[in-house]
């Protein structure tokens, strides 16, 4: 397969990941509200993903290419990333009920926000086909896809949900229409197969960075989890019993025994 060819299925592999960020807003087809337990199970069970995936999968592959000192480096990058995105949105405030009302310079600097706060994601995406067409794996489309990388697109995919139904809440509160926010929802994921691209491009064409890649989007989904993810499922759940500690580590649990055959590979 040539370079258009490759980079067009990483780039069709993150765009499911957006995609799947519209997910989050089906469930207000069928009901009005989401309740607070099933919130921070969903937060749950993406932090755990996320966590077992940077580590059974990234953290592995990093090693199996390089030394802990050579993946360090991109630990500590990816971790500074997300720091200076949390920085980047504190600066702008604003929220999803800003989107619908928005006009076309201010969609433009959400949509550059956004590019900050996803690429991470994206960046693991295209990390995971380092190997597209060089190693073992099963064949999609003619493509001899990693099985990292099918986990990893479906990992960021299943932690892109909840995130869809937390920029729906307020959308819905507002009476936006359930197509339009499952519209918004994909909107705040675009950057991911940009950075999925980018990302590929680099570590398949830069192999002596490949420990770096893998270290630096381990890094950065941890931090994620540990800085966004669980705060945002304690916050969900600040009114159930426990604090809604309980459903958060039922969710983490689930997510990593998702993920968890990928030690085995």
């Amino acid at each position: 397969m040539g370079l258009i060819a490759n980079l067009t299925l990483v780039f069709l592999a993150g765009l499911v990941t957006a995609i799947a960020t519209g997910l989050g807003a089906l469930p207000f087809f069928f009901t009005d509200d989401i309740s607070d337990r099933w919130n921070v199970v969903l937060w749950g069970l993406a932090s755990g993903i996320m966590v077992s995936a940077s580590v059974f999968g990234l953290v592995k592959e990093g090693l199996a290419v390089g030394t802990p000192m050579d993946i360090a480096p991109g630990v500590v990058v990816g971790v500074l990333l997300v720091v200076v995105s949390h920085r980047v949105i504190d600066g702008h405030d604003f929220d999803p009920k800003q989107y619908a009302a928005a006009d076309y310079k201010k969609l433009v600097l959400i949509l550059g926000i956004l590019t900050v706060h996803s690429f991470p994601e994206g960046v693991a995406v295209g990390v995971s086909f380092a190997d597209l067409n060089l190693g073992m794996g099963p064949s999609v489309l003619g493509f001899t896809v990693p099985i990292l990388a099918i986990f990893m697109t479906v990992a960021i995919s299943i932690h892109n949900v909840p995130e869809g139904t937390a920029i729906s809440i307020p959308l819905r509160a507002m009476g936006v229409s359930k197509w339009r926010m499952v519209w918004w929802s994909v909107f705040s994921s675009l950057p991911q197969p940009i950075g999925a691209v980018l990302a590929f491009a680099f570590v398949r064409y830069a192999r002596e960075f490949l420990p770096f890649g893998f270290g630096f989007a381990a890094g950065a989904m941890v931090y994620l989890v540990v800085t966004e993810f669980l705060p945002e499922a304690l916050e969900a759940g600040e009114n159930l019993p426990m604090g809604g500690k309980r459903e958060l580590t039922g969710g983490v649990v689930i997510g990593v025994l998702l993920m968890a055959p990928l030690a085995l590979i």
